[in-house]
């Protein structure tokens, strides 16, 4: 039986099943909780309707971006009773930490201060940052070496350490597709640079599915200083057509459609004895109205279980 079918198999078991107390158990055991990214929401509307519409699809918390409008992201908190799982920095990409100009690396410092100044004002404990931008084969301007943006934000991000010990609230680094820590002891060797408690890490479970590094390896390397996951899955590309030389990009399938090994995923999670907030980052196509977003909570659940 290989990985997928095995999955499918476990899913529908476990969908079967869902009725049954001891397999509700089961998939709360973990203590997980159920949030999505604000900007992958993908029903149109206020921050309000978005909020009711996700809250009334099953999800109990919401990663705002930052520098969205702070009083009508509390007053949808408030009002849907959703919860800020994380804040996500707004500007990262745009602005990098990394930057070889010195403005371009202070507006994305400004940027980070904001984010964790908007985190403690909706009762959320970390703030998602993408630390810095290697370049890739295509130079563009603003790229950097891998070791300027390791040097240039390590500077920044401890900068900001004094500003999120104040507010209470952690910076957590996320690995992404900016070919910058692709390995779990690059990950482990740049908190261990930082050196601080208020810094940890936002894991992305899908993002690591390219890296040959399997998701379960990072989570065992990172452990305890995982401070938020993103639950995303991955499908890996297919081989180039004939005739061509480059491969289709991966896509993004729905939970428990990919290749992730989510049994080692979770069992992973448990050694590392992670609890709290799991936030899906999945395109916005499957959280486009309620229902489409119910069953993004229903393949959550049954990871849950596994």
């Amino acid at each position: 039986m290989n990985r997928r079918t095995f999955l499918s198999v476990t899913a529908g078991a476990t969908a079967a099943a869902l009725a049954s107390p001891a397999l509700a158990a089961a998939a709360t055991k973990r203590k997980l909780r159920k949030a999505i990214m604000y900007s992958t929401i993908g029903v149109r509307g206020t921050v309000l309707e978005k909020f009711r519409a996700m809250k009334a699809a099953g999800f109990e918390g919401v990663e705002p971006m930052g520098a969205m409008n702070r009083e009508e992201v509390i007053a949808a908190l408030k009002e849907t009773g959703l919860q800020a799982a994380s804040v996500c920095d707004h500007i990262h990409w745009v602005k990098p930490l990394s930057a070889p100009d010195e403005a371009t690396r202070q507006l994305g410092f400004e940027g980070l201060i904001l984010s964790l100044h908007d985190a403690k004002a909706y009762g959320a404990t970390s703030v998602l940052l993408v630390p810095g931008i290697v370049r890739g084969a295509t130079v563009r301007p603003g790229d950097s070496t891998y070791e300027e943006c390791w040097e240039r934000s390590i500077a920044e991000i401890k900068k900001a350490i004094p500003v999120a010990r104040d507010l209470g609230v952690k910076i957590s680094i996320e690995n992404v597709g900016n070919n910058f820590v692709t390995t779990p002891k690059q990950a482990v060797d740049y908190l261990d640079a930082l050196n601080s408690e208020w810094v940890g890490w936002h894991f992305d479970i899908g993002n690591v599915g390219r890296t040959g590094h399997p998701a379960e390896k990072w989570i065992d390397a990172i452990g305890k200083r995982i401070v938020r996951i993103h639950v995303k899955d991955f499908r890996t590309a297919p081989a180039a057509a004939p005739g061509t030389t480059k491969a289709p990009a991966p896509d993004r399938p729905k939970l428990l459609d990919g290749d992730t090994n989510w049994p080692a995923v979770m069992a992973a999670l448990d050694r590392a004895g992670y609890s709290g907030w799991a936030i899906t980052e999945q395109p916005g196509n499957q959280a486009a109205d309620v229902d489409t977003a119910r069953d993004m909570v229903g393949r959550l659940d049954r990871i849950f279980a596994l």
